[in-house]
């Protein structure tokens, strides 16, 4: 699958799939629809202790949509636990036509006015579909994450979809779930209307921490 349009991506993720490439350097993208999916409880989101601790201490000056291509970029590089990524420059420029559209968005986590750490992912209705994050100091993508979730929660959204489940998600209380389960959430997501908050005061993460914990 090539050239395809960015219309056609969020009718696919409006039924429940995402494109992935073998390779960077693939040109074809692959439709992905899983037997299990991942999804991280909006209601029930856990952070644990010490980064609680963390966020609380503002480590990470916390920005929205300032520099989506730049996460891109930086999640499509090698990791340690990985030397090979799905995103290629088809996915980079898909995702970057959806930013443009207002339909993408990125959390973006700074250090010295460095870009350290972040994530992006699609937002349609009152559901948010995580695609990818990176972390060049400890703790940036967990930080980043919170503050999705946060934003999340204050604009009405009703479904964080991860795709899938990894121990690095399951410290926040990810689940799994059968697609026949998922296809009706993300039903019911669609016909909301969330709004996607760039900012969020301090009282306001207090009191998402706050609620966190009295959930978790």
């Amino acid at each position: 699958m090539v050239g395809l349009k960015p219309e056609i991506l969020l009718r696919a993720y409006a039924v429940g799939l995402f494109p992935m490439a073998e390779r960077h350097d693939d040109p074809t993208l692959y439709w992905i629809d899983p037997e299990k999916r991942g999804i991280l409880p909006l209601d029930r989101f856990h952070i644990p202790r010490r980064l609680r601790r963390t966020v609380r201490r503002n480590s990470f000056d916390i920005r929205c949509d300032t520099a989506f291509e730049q996460v891109i970029r930086l999640c499509a590089e090698p990791a340690p636990d990985r030397s090979e990524t799905w995103i290629n420059e088809e996915i980079v420029q898909l995702y970057v036509d959806l930013f443009e559209m207002g339909r993408a968005h990125s959390v973006e986590a700074w250090l010295d006015e460095e870009l350290v750490g972040g994530l992006y992912g699609v937002s349609l209705g009152g559901a948010f579909f995580g695609e990818s994050m990176f972390s060049r100091v400890t703790d940036a993508s967990k930080v980043s994450l919170v503050h999705l979730v946060a934003r999340l929660r204050k604009g009405g959204y009703k479904l964080l979809d991860t795709q899938f489940v990894t121990s690095h998600l399951g410290q926040f209380g990810t689940v799994e779930i059968h697609r026949s389960g998922y296809r009706q959430i993300l039903s019911d997501a669609l016909d909301v209307n969330a709004t996607f908050y760039s900012e969020l005061g301090e009282d306001e993460l207090a009191s998402f921490i706050q609620s966190t914990t009295q959930t978790s």
